[in-house]
This record gives C-alpha cells, structure tokens and sequence, in this order.
C-alpha cells in the first residue's frame, strides 16, 4: 500500500505521517521535489543533478518516492520523466514550506534565482510569487472573486461580472466547476507571506496565461515572467499592472 494512496480503513483512528514525513526527510528527496513543484516533469539525470548525487542514488530515491505515492513516472522511448503524484503532494510541499528554515543564499547565482522565484513563479499548476499574490488581490479589488474565511482557509467565489471577465479571458467555468478537486482557495505563499489563488480556478487562469504567452517560464525551471504582451493583457483584462 502506498503511503500516500493508499485506502484508509474505517477502524483506523489517525493518519500515520511518520512514512511520508520519513521519505521527505532526506535532504536528496526533498531537492528533488522541490525541483518538481514547478509542474514540469523531469528527467532522472536531471534530478540527480540538482541533488548533487550519482544517477545511481537518484534512481533509488525515486524508486522510493514512487513506491510512496509521492511523485509518478511517465516513460517515453528510453526515457523516464518523473512528476509529482498530484497537486495534494504540492500542497503537502507548500505548506511544510511555510514553517521550514529559508535556506541561506551561498553564490550571486543563487541569489538571483531567489529573486526570481519571489518574483513569480508556479506553484506546480498556479501562480505564485509577487505575482500570484498581486493576481488575486486583483481579483479580489475589482470584485472578480469574493471570498469568505482568512488567510491559507479562504475560499473564493466568482461573482457574475467576474464569470463575464473570465469567460471572455477563456476560463470554462462550467468545466472546472465540476472537478473534484476544490474550485477556489488561498496557498499561503512561503516567500511573501501572504495567499495566491490555487484550486481547479488558480490552475485554469494559469494555464490560459501560459497559453495566450502572458507570461512564459525563464532559465529556471519554475520561475516565470511577465511578457510585454501580457502586462497589456492583464491591465485591461483585470486591472493588473505587474511591476517592473
């Protein structure tokens, strides 16, 4: 049984965490899904280069995550790309993030890649960074979403200009509405301190920002940019004007 998947009995009467805490605890395993947090599928030589360990080792990390339930494996031809299990696992990630030590800048590349990534970045399908915490303010200002609840408990409604807003944007509201996971809600940002938009709505406006090539990812593998195109689009589309 997986420690993350796996079914749960009706006489069980408490989690048991310590599996999962247990594979994260590795300094290897956390890089790596750390690494994987930006949604990008990676392949195993790359990993093994971000954690600084032989293409050996990362193999047998990963064939712990895997058999963990955290990260899934897609093969193509002769390769591996791996990928964390679903956005749960990044939620998982996040919010141990938000009560972790921030890990001291040690290079001018380093730092630069810090800034970045406090810049705007994904959170394995949303906005974040600067940038996703001023997206929805933004929303939240121009009365696009209402929300209920505080900080990492708010949930979000979309009001009826906001559905006009984005459905003209190129959200399918009636779609997403019906994912199973949850619509609208706050990620307590680890660099900024205060929430972005993730859910099924966070995840869509992300992708379509993606798509129309309003932002567009940089070096890093997860941090991302605001192109010039995009800083028109969001102005007269939400009212937003990115810094910079």
């Amino acid at each position: 049984m997986s420690a993350v998947n796996g079914s749960r009995t009706p006489s069980g009467y408490g989690a048991d965490i310590a599996p999962v805490a247990a594979l994260m605890a590795d300094p290897a395993r956390a890089t790596m899904l750390g690494a994987l947090l930006g949604g990008h599928p990676l392949a195993a030589g790359e990993l093994s280069q971000l954690a600084g360990v032989s293409p050996a080792t990362a193999s047998a990390h990963l064939g712990k995550l895997l058999d963990g339930g955290l990260v899934a494996v897609t093969k193509q031809g002769r390769h591996r790309y791996y990928s964390l299990a679903g956005h749960e696992i990044a939620t998982v990630i996040e919010a141990i993030a938000e009560i972790s030590p921030v890990k001291p800048v040690r290079s001018l590349r380093q730092s630069r890649e810090a800034d970045a990534l406090a810049q705007a970045r994904t959170c394995y399908d949303h906005l974040a960074g600067r940038a996703g915490v001023a997206l929805l303010d933004a929303f939240l200002r121009h009365r696009i979403l209402t929300g209920s609840g505080t900080g990492k408990n708010a949930m979000y409604q979309v009001t009826a200009d906001g559905a006009d807003t984005l459905e003209e944007f190129g959200v399918d509201l009636a779609k997403i509405s019906h994912s199973r996971r949850r619509f609208a809600g706050a990620c307590l940002d680890w660099t900024q301190r205060r929430p972005h938009l993730n859910g099924a709505l966070g995840a869509a406006v992300t992708a379509r920002l993606l798509e129309l090539g309003w932002i567009e990812y940089g070096p890093s593998k997860r941090a991302v940019k605001v192109t010039e195109p995009g800083r028109d689009g969001l102005v007269a589309t939400f009212g937003w004007s990115p810094p910079g």
